[in-house]
């Protein structure tokens, strides 16, 4: 800690210092007048957030959150960055996925990343990306010295790793001075498909490309330890935590049977794990990765510079959007600065039009610019663990690694990962938790902006060339965005088949000043379900709202206003609208003890913050007719 000279600026010393109690007390006070009755540590526990895992975000941390023995960037137990001096000298490596089947546009494209700040090139090989025939001449013109190439080949693993190594010596490559990594990933590859008869034949071919990077290939990893199934399976972090380790034993276990020794073993895997827009769980989960397995890796026995882990962390795939994809680019680049700051030494920004297809050129540019902004710009590389000190990230990044921890040992006492795998028990867990999650981007308690939150019917859709069918059969992959997606596809189905949207009229009464707030938010929700709102009349009343609504052209009608008009006018409005033929009256806000009289007018339903939006909307779209 810098100690300030003595310059007689006090820096209020001559106040006393406040306690936690005195916060507690005053935060108290504060919430009485909502109407909640609590004090001391309640008080606190009211203002908290959960989050998944048990976990929770607290209002207030104080300095005792954040005595931990944290240790040094680059020494056990790897909290701080997994090397000593950090991102501080290059930044992170600044990596980009290629998966377009056609070698020759693949190499366009790869070649254009590397002239313009890539660093690395992530590049998916057979069914699901270039043919393994094809690896040459999408690499043609790499520097494969100075490029790390990284394959992600799913089952062909085996034949695309041979076909790199073979390029490395047709074109010259010293073996010491290859630079890449295999892809090798066994467990993960069944966890994508729920395929386990290979394997066993695929765990002895990693084991032996591993050998061979050993012995000959000191830059090239051969194995992946990919926690993105899971993740995009809907795991929760301290689940995609667990998972990683649960594989990362596996892998050692099949290495030192193999041969290697345990050093050795724990140098050829690299981690892959999920970058989100939520900043402060990436950056805690990134730091609780390299802790739990650096643990890991001390009980085993191993060196502890053993225990440093390689992370390779990606923009989420979950958290993409097909709808107004051009808010992608936001949520991409939070998780990419929380990638930077939680350590990660490589980087996969994914094009906003991930979602879609295969990108574009200028989605590529977007992507990688992304990181050569947070590099070149920002400086968020000079800073070594800039996130290091911060009671609220250590207090987190502790908790995350005791809930994954805890998880791991479950998964150990099932049988290990495959059998946790082949016996349902990570499938069940993580369908549990992505269940519960879907409730609440259903609720709208998850926004996602542009399609739950602010939707623009009116924006044309992004097109683009079709992406090869990436491998299933296993855990699935969902989306944040698929409930309401599926509704978004109804209501252009409606459109391509009439040539309009499903219309809901917003009977607004009253003043702007009175209704403004409820008919944004009717307006609002009705469009995340493709259901275009007619607002016009801006105010209506019982005389002329069955007109209104017939002008309208739509089927269905929600009356917002506020509570005291409600009262004076919301039965006669809702019995001319129900006269005029809508099918279904609804009422913006909770009725209170109103119900009865507005249900007996012929309000049908009440729309309210938290209430399930997807389940409302499936069924304004089934009264209208929508298919």
């Amino acid at each position: 800690m810098t100690v300030l000279p003595d310059d007689g600026f006090s820096l209020a010393a001559e106040f006393p210092d406040a306690t936690l109690e005195q916060w507690q007390s005053l935060v108290g006070g504060v919430l009485r007048k909502t109407g909640k009755d609590v004090s001391g540590p309640a008080a606190e526990d009211a203002l908290s957030t959960a989050l998944e895992d048990g976990l929770s975000t607290r209002p207030l941390y104080t300095a005792g959150d954040g005595a931990l023995s944290l240790g040094y960037p680059g020494f056990a137990p790897f909290t701080r960055g997994g090397r000593a001096e950090g991102g501080a000298v290059s930044g992170w490596d600044v990596r980009q996925r290629h998966d377009r089947p056609d070698p020759v546009r693949t190499n366009e494209a790869v070649l254009a990343d590397l002239e313009n700040g890539v660093a690395s090139i992530w590049l998916a090989v057979g069914p699901a990306g270039v043919p393994v025939s094809g690896l040459g001449t999408a690499l043609d013109g790499v520097f494969l010295d100075l490029a790390p190439v990284v394959l992600d080949a799913g089952a062909e693993f085996d034949p695309a790793a041979r076909a790199l190594l073979k390029l490395y010596e047709e074109r010259g490559i010293a073996p010491e001075a290859a630079l890449g990594t295999l892809g090798a990933d066994p467990l993960g590859h069944a966890a994508r498909t729920g395929q386990y008869a290979d394997l066993a034949e695929h765990t002895a071919a990693a084991v032996e490309l591993a050998r061979l990077c050993d012995d000959t290939y000191p830059q090239v990893r051969a194995l992946s330890v990919d926690a993105l199934p899971y993740h995009e399976a809907g795991a929760s972090a301290a689940e995609e935590l667990g998972c990683s380790l649960a594989t990362g034993v596996a892998l050692l276990r099949d290495l030192t049977a193999g041969g290697l020794s345990l050093e050795a073993a724990c140098g050829q895997l690299e981690f892959r794990y999920a970058a989100t827009a939520d900043q402060f769980l990436t950056i805690a989960k990134l730091r609780a990765a390299r802790r739990v397995w650096a643990r890991v890796v001390e009980a085993c026995g191993a060196d502890s510079a053993a225990g440093a882990q390689r992370q390779h962390a990606v923009t989420s795939a979950v958290m993409m959007t097909r709808r107004d994809p051009w808010v992608n680019m936001l949520r991409t680049t939070v998780a990419s600065l929380a990638a930077g700051v939680g350590g990660a030494d490589a980087v996969t920004v994914l094009p906003f039009d991930h979602a879609l297809g295969l990108p574009d050129a200028f989605a590529r540019r977007i992507a990688r610019n992304t990181s050569t902004i947070l590099l070149e710009e920002s400086h968020v590389g000079r800073v070594i663990d800039p996130a290091g000190g911060s009671w609220y990230v250590e207090r987190l990044t502790d908790e995350l690694a005791q809930a994954a921890w805890a998880w791991f040992q479950e998964i150990e006492r099932a049988g290990g990962q495959e059998a946790a795998l082949r016996g349902g028990l990570i499938a069940e867990r993580i369908g549990a938790t992505w269940s519960s999650r879907k409730k609440n981007v259903a609720r709208r308690r998850e926004p996602v902006t542009g399609v739950s939150e602010f939707p623009l019917l009116s924006q044309a859709p992004v097109v683009r060339d079709p992406a090869p069918a990436a491998p299933g059969g296993g855990l699935p992959r969902v989306r944040r965005d698929e409930a309401f997606e599926a509704l978004r596809a109804r209501s252009d189905a409606h459109l391509a088949a009439t040539g309009a949207r499903p219309r809901v009229f917003i009977a607004a009464l009253g003043s702007a000043a009175a209704h403004t707030a409820r008919a944004t938010f009717a307006a609002n929700l009705f469009q995340a379900g493709g259901v275009e709102p007619v607002h016009d009349p801006v105010s209506v009343d019982a005389a002329g709202a069955a007109e209104a609504f017939a002008a309208s052209g739509a089927s269905v009608a929600c009356i917002c206003s506020s509570d005291a008009l409600y009262e004076e006018q919301a039965p006669a409005v809702a019995e001319a609208l129900k006269a005029a033929g809508a099918l279904r009256v609804y009422l913006a806000g909770r009725p209170g003890e109103q119900r009865e009289t507005y249900e007996r007018a012929g309000v049908d339903e009440f729309v309210v913050a938290g209430g399930d939006a997807v389940a409302v909307l499936a069924s304004v779209l089934d009264r209208i007719g929508v298919a």
